[in-house]
């Protein structure tokens, strides 16, 4: 049995490649100490662009792995927000096993700067984000396609004033307690009501949409929630659209290198979904 030892690159090879690094680079890239070394923030870069590249090299062996054995079409990872994940994704999926056939893929939901990063490290071919707060980082390793304009709407329990009424302004909710589950759905709100002079009581935090929903379907509160959410809302809320109403871009990215073959199709089943399901104010 191999010793540890033969199974990798001893201690003093690697401080001898990080020493070889360091004077390549002229700059340190690990602080020793007495219980080890830690990255400097130089190291830290280096160590980030490190990882993406061994994540590529591990993409591009398993992609000629399946050209070898005949399956090159790998499953098609896809990402979204969460009220994507719930509204449009599920449809324009279904739609895309329609045309396509058996399309091995998973759906992963996180927000929209972490797809991002999966995305350029490789763990996703699409993921689907919103230029929300803190908006989105521009990458020339991307891809990125312009789904459309999303209104956001309130989302209200069923027995409330304002349920079931014309679009209302933000002035006539401003006393209700809000409930937030994110920054960007905050800020969002928090930004509609000072262009109304106005200010809204953001009391309860979330832990995310689905307890964000349970707080309103229970009466505790009022909340912000994307229009693209309606028709996956459970039945004992309801929505009320607004005046002027706060919007978000919905895109689409992708790696500009070796893209996933379903990754353009699903782009445009997304595009059609959004389109055609878009809820109409009023």
């Amino acid at each position: 049995m191999p010793s540890a030892a033969s199974t990798g690159p001893t201690q003093s090879a690697v401080s001898r490649q990080i020493a070889g690094l360091e004077r390549q680079l002229g700059v340190r890239l690990v602080e020793r100490h007495a219980r080890g070394v830690r990255p400097t923030p130089a190291g830290e870069v280096f160590r980030r662009h490190a990882q993406a590249t061994l994540n590529e090299a591990d993409r591009a062996v398993r992609a000629v792995r399946e050209v070898r054995d005949g399956a090159f079409d790998g499953p098609l990872a896809i990402g979204a927000t969460p009220s994507l994940a719930a509204g449009i994704v599920p449809e324009a999926i279904g739609s895309l096993l329609k045309d396509a056939g058996a399309v091995p893929w998973s759906l992963v939901p996180g927000l929209s700067a972490h797809l991002h990063h999966r995305v350029i490290a490789g763990d996703l071919d699409v993921a689907v984000v919103t230029d929300a707060p803190p908006g989105l980082p521009h990458d020339p390793r991307i891809e990125r396609r312009f789904l459309g304009l999303d209104d956001m709407v309130v989302v209200l329990p069923t027995g409330h004033p304002q349920a079931g009424r014309g679009p209302v302004h933000i002035q006539t909710l401003a006393d209700e307690t809000w409930v937030e589950d994110n920054d960007g759905s905050e800020a969002l709100l928090r930004r509609h009501a000072a262009r109304a002079g106005v200010t809204v009581r953001i009391d309860l935090t979330a832990a995310d949409l689905l307890g964000k929903l349970a707080l309103v379907a229970s009466g505790h509160a009022i909340a912000l929630i994307p229009g693209t959410l309606t028709r996956a809302l459970r039945t004992d809320v309801t929505t009320a659209h607004l005046v002027d109403p706060p919007t978000r871009g919905l895109y689409t990215i992708t790696p500009l290198r070796d893209p996933h073959p379903s990754a353009a199709p699903l782009c445009e089943h997304l595009s059609r979904a959004f389109n055609t399901g878009r809820p109409l104010a009023g």
